[in-house]
């Protein structure tokens, strides 16, 4: 009877087991690894289809899966960041980067959030841990020294990095930022010193150097570098520059031309640093007019110049000095030069006709330039006023009639059309006229007064 009772007390554990068994299946099992991997892939998805919302909700179930997984809170803060959610961004790629701080994007990430942010100060934490897997982040660095003002670091890493990979662009426009202020002058002319030391062939530093020293009015160190340029590089242009001066003054004047010409025909050269030199020798040259032949050579430089009509500029110098015919032959020249009629010059040339006495040269030009600028009154009035001193009154007084339609708010030259208005009557024999005329042109006169 005992093994009856046992017996079915077997088939009745038996038959529990089996119900039990049917009730959880194997394939209702759902591994957490699965289940980790459906939340993960389902946020990749979210995040294709910028679905950002549901891409983080998905990956806060995978951290309750896994709550130190760093690729989780890293995708997390990519999340944040392109819904603009900067502070918890910030707060997942740094806590990807304290799972597993040997990822170098787990830092980009947060560098990322801090420069959207613009908060610079913080972008330094991450730069500089990004430093230590590629050299290549010192450029940013080197911006964000500038953006914080840490000018003196900014200094030191420009100057590593131009002799390590040599020089940018936008760095030479951060160090020329930075050596606008005094301060750092000297241990950038210390630098150099060293630099040109190390490269004696490298021309930008002795350039750099010289600059230096001219900015601190430190003209005699300036050419002891420029005597050190010209030995190292014979044929740099930079050092002409300085030797055309020093040349110059100690009136050794075939080498000081030979110089001039070397720098006026440099592409290296910048135009100020030639307009300055050009100005210097065409001050030389007027107290030494046995040289001006070398000054129009000087000046044939210039005949491309975009910003300057270089002829014209001498001619107003000459003009200043009275030096009247030479001051006429260099408007000329301007004018051959200049494939466009400019009005400017062209009135100083007439003036220049004017003060030589050349009033036929005064009629021709004036009424050439009416043709060309019906519109400007000058032209009529320098064609009356020649026309005046050649008694022709009678085309002196149509010329002048009709500048005066053009006359607007130039009370001068009002006085002036109408004492050569005068002279015409006059001429003409209409004293009636030539009163008006006269007496038009006093009351302006006391008027401007």
């Amino acid at each position: 009877m005992k093994k009856t009772a046992s017996f079915f007390l077997f088939l009745v554990l038996l038959c529990n087991s089996a119900a039990l068994l049917a009730q959880t299946e194997p394939e209702s099992i759902v591994p957490e690894t699965d289940k980790f991997e459906d939340y993960f892939y389902e946020s990749l998805k979210q995040k294709g289809i910028e679905n950002y919302d549901k891409a983080i909700t998905a990956l806060e179930q995978c951290l309750k899966l896994k709550p130190n997984d760093a690729t989780v809170h890293f995708e997390m803060g990519k999340n944040y960041l392109a819904s603009k959610d900067y502070e918890h961004a910030y707060d997942s790629f740094e806590k990807a980067t304290q799972i597993d701080p040997k990822n170098k994007w787990f830092w980009v990430g947060m560098y990322e959030v801090s420069y959207a942010t613009k908060n610079y100060n913080q972008a330094l934490i991450s730069i500089n841990k990004l430093i230590e897997f590629d050299e290549i982040y010192k450029e940013d660095l080197t911006s964000l020294y500038m953006v914080t003002q840490q000018f003196d670091k900014a200094l030191v890493l420009i100057n590593e990095l131009n002799e390590t990979i040599g020089k940018t662009e936008r760095r030479e426009v951060y160090k020329t930022q930075i050596l606008s202020q005094g301060k750092f002058q000297n241990s950038e002319i210390d630098n150099l010193i060293v630099q040109i030391d190390k490269n004696p062939k490298e021309e930008s530093n002795y350039i750099a150097l010289i600059r230096l020293y001219l900015d601190n009015g430190d003209a005699k160190k300036a050419f002891e570098i420029t005597k050190k340029l010209d030995a190292a590089i014979p044929n740099s242009a930079w050092a002409q520059v300085g030797m055309f001066k020093y040349y110059l003054d100690n009136k050794e004047i075939p080498k000081a031309i030979q110089a001039m010409n070397v720098v006026l025909g440099s592409t290296e050269i910048d135009s100020m640093i030639k307009h300055r030199i050009l100005n210097e020798f065409l001050i030389f040259t007027t107290k030494n007019p046995q040289y001006e032949p070398d000054l129009e050579k000087a000046i044939s430089y210039f005949d491309n110049d975009p910003d300057v009509n270089v002829a014209k500029e001498i001619g107003k110098y000459y003009h200043s000095k009275k030096q009247w015919d030479k001051a006429v032959q260099y408007y000329e020249l301007a004018l051959k030069n200049n494939a466009v009629d400019d009005i400017e010059t062209n009135l100083l040339l007439l003036q220049g006709y004017v003060e030589m006495k050349q009033f036929e040269l005064v009629a021709k030009k004036a009424t050439e330039m009416v043709e060309k600028f019906p519109t400007q009154p000058q032209f009529y009035y320098y064609s009356g006023m020649a026309n005046n001193q050649l008694q022709q009154f009678k085309k002196a007084k149509e010329m002048l009639e009709m500048g005066l339609d053009y006359l607007v708010d130039d009370v001068q030259l009002e006085i002036n059309f109408n004492i050569q208005l005068g002279e015409a009557y006059n001429g003409l024999g209409d004293f009636k006229k030539k009163e008006q005329y006269f007496s038009k042109a006093n009351q302006l006169l006391k008027n401007k007064k």
